[in-house]
């Protein structure tokens, strides 16, 4: 036995041509996917390149058609179930209409994020999906922009950027969900955020003034939601209530044992995802406290546990996997050519009423 290796040689795109009946110029152009191709032909062509093995060049293609067919995809916590969701939203958008994704989790680090920006960019994709570490930080998202490559933001917005964005009214979500625990009877309601230690000092501004300005992800606009529901009620916003000390389980848990140790402590909690949630409940069943009985607890997201547990939990939640198709196809629109106005999509919550908070 010789031990040699047989090479299967690659069909050509003439071969190919042959096979369909068809010239090489049409051949190319069904198979590429640019040009003007009669419906007969493109079948008959994708029919012979699948008897004959024919894998396209994608290197050529780009090429001719100036597209890698390829999207890039930021995403600041992939272990969140809103990104890991979304994301399939935009992997399903894309696929459908022939492109590929590649992602990167920045970990919520602004220099991974800038880093991502340029590697993303100099492999050529054709467009980027991104939900953006520090929405103040507009320069490397410009940069971007200004080299012809169309961004479309998910869940957030940066000021002055021109890109469509996909996500819901985040202060008036937030606005009734702290409404719906005031009128059960709480007087002395948490915020959770999910923001690191920058964002201490603007979300400890007496009442929460300017709040609505912070320049950080979806959190200053729910935090001026929660806000707007305890002034519309007479009561004044305690800073010491609103929690900005990491997005990751452990650190809900941290905040969750700081807030229930204070002179004054919360009888319910409002946390700004499902994760924050988590450590929320893992707090309470460490102190030997019961929700709802003890404390209640509001979550941003309909994880696919929140049913599940005892008590199920109580969310607003969000259309995750179609905010993540829709940025997919805005996104995709742009690549191929829309010149619309960038547009601001705002995709409706529901309030999904469970057993995680009742009356005070």
């Amino acid at each position: 036995m010789s031990g040699s290796v047989r090479r299967t040689t690659m069909p050509s795109i003439e071969i190919v041509a042959k096979e369909a009946g068809v010239s090489t110029a049409t051949a190319g152009r069904a198979l590429g996917g640019y040009g003007s191709v009669s419906r007969k032909s493109r079948e008959a062509v994708l029919a012979a390149a699948e008897r004959l093995g024919y894998r396209p060049n994608s290197l050529a293609r780009s090429m001719i058609t100036g597209l890698t067919h390829t999207l890039g995809v930021l995403v600041p916590d992939i272990e969140n179930p809103f990104f890991s969701r979304a994301l399939r939203g935009i992997a399903d958008a894309a696929h459908e209409r022939g492109w590929e994704v590649l992602l990167v989790n920045t970990d919520e680090d602004l220099a991974l994020e800038r880093k991502a920006l340029s590697v993303l960019t100099e492999r050529r994709v054709d467009g980027l999906v991104v939900a953006p570490t520090d929405v103040a930080d507009r320069d490397a998202l410009q940069a971007v922009v200004d080299a012809g490559i169309p961004v479309v933001l998910l869940d957030r917005r940066v000021p002055g950027l021109e890109a469509d964005t996909v996500g819901i009214d985040n202060r008036a979500a937030a606005k009734d969900a702290t409404e719906r625990l005031l009128k059960l009877g709480h007087r002395s309601v948490a915020l959770l955020t999910g923001g690191d230690e920058k964002l201490r000092p603007k979300l400890s501004r007496p009442g929460l003034r300017g709040v609505e300005r912070l320049a950080a992800t979806t959190v200053g606009a729910r935090a001026a939601g929660y806000r707007d529901a305890l002034v519309e009620a007479g009561i004044e916003p305690r800073p010491e209530l609103v929690s900005a000390e990491g997005f990751r389980r452990e650190d809900a848990a941290a905040a969750t044992r700081r807030l229930l140790a204070l002179p004054d402590p919360p009888t319910a909690i409002l946390a700004l995802d499902s994760l924050l949630a988590l450590g929320v409940l893992q707090a309470l069943r460490g102190l030997g406290l019961r929700c709802p009985v003890d404390v209640s607890l509001v979550a941003f997201d309909d994880a696919d546990w929140a049913e599940a547990i005892s008590p199920p939990l109580s969310v607003v939640a969000q259309p995750i996997y179609e905010l993540g198709a829709e940025a997919g196809r805005l996104l995709l629109d742009r690549v191929q050519g829309s010149d619309k106005r960038f547009t601001h999509r705002r995709l409706p919550t529901r309030f999904i009423e469970r057993e995680s908070a009742t009356s005070r």
